[in-house]
């Protein structure tokens, strides 16, 4: 059976696109009753698909992955998982990867959705439907209700609004999507390094400023990019993220409802108890 709050299947096949971390092998589990098919990105997708169909990809195979997926009979594609943005001087291109460079490094200029989008655009005019992850596991979506000991008041509320405002104007400007703020002080804004070396970061801050395990002080937000593709790049968390924002003596994590996945959710929120934090999720015009 597939997992609870698997989507209705729309597709005669899925493909999975998989980069980096847990979001790709977890929507495979998910659908593995209708025998998705994988496309391990070489250099990024770090998990094991030896249960699945697969095959390793260059991300720069753009009509050799379209190929292969057709091959397996796939008409829907999911991207999931993370991918740092390529050199493109040392990738692997076919044909239709060398043709789409001149449009994607003009884009790649604009910001990461504009790439993104044309990436997303060429497996449309292919002939795929293109998925979110949301759409494959609609579990993986936060509701409002969805919160795990969110505080209704205290200190903690006026840095969930800043942290969310300043990881909300970051994203208007293509930035990033996370930041966090301790007692008003923004600590870290999110850019090209992602979430994870952003956490790391603020273990070298002042325990003082950051708080400590044993007292704890500052909200990570992760905020949807204002003018993102969806389908695509949703802001994440995962028991990863949990645990290294224990480690950085943080208090909680604010979340957008409807607007972000939560991998390994049952985990996640065990994690959330024992490290005595809370999930936060707040409607879309919260400031």
């Amino acid at each position: 059976m597939a997992s609870e709050g698997a989507h209705s299947q729309r597709w005669q096949r899925l493909g999975i696109l998989a980069g980096g971390g847990d979001l790709p092998l977890e929507l495979a589990q998910a659908c593995q009753d209708s025998a998705p098919f994988v496309v391990t990105l070489n250099g990024h997708a770090d998990r094991d698909y030896t249960a699945f169909d697969h095959q390793d990809m260059s991300i720069g195979q753009i009509g050799g992955i379209a190929k292969v997926l057709k091959a397996a009979g796939c008409d829907t594609v999911c991207f999931a998982g993370y991918v740092q943005r390529p050199d493109i001087k040392s990738l692997k291109l076919d044909t239709r990867g060398l043709i789409m460079v001149p449009k994607a490094l003009a884009a790649g200029r604009k910001g990461d959705d504009a790439l993104i989008r044309v990436v997303v655009e060429e497996f449309e005019s292919q002939g795929f439907a293109v998925v979110g992850a949301d759409e494959v596991l609609s579990a993986l979506a936060p509701t409002l209700n969805g919160g795990v000991d969110a505080p209704h008041d205290g200190p903690h509320r006026d840095d969930i609004a800043k942290a969310c405002e300043i990881a909300r104007k970051m994203g208007a400007l293509d930035i990033g999507q996370g930041a966090v703020v301790a007692d008003g002080l923004v600590l870290a804004v999110e850019a090209q390094e992602g979430t994870n070396a952003m956490l790391d970061r603020l273990v070298s801050l002042r325990a003082e400023i950051r708080g400590t395990p044993e007292q704890r002080c500052g909200v990570l937000a992760k905020m949807p990019k204002p003018m993102q593709e969806r389908r695509v790049d949703l802001p994440t968390i995962g028991l990863d993220t949990v645990e290294r924002c224990a480690t950085a003596g943080l208090a909680g994590i604010a979340l957008e409802a409807g607007s972000a996945l939560i991998l390994e959710r049952e985990a996640v929120e065990r994690a959330l108890r024992a490290h005595n934090m809370f999930l936060v999720i707040v409607e879309a015009d919260d400031a």
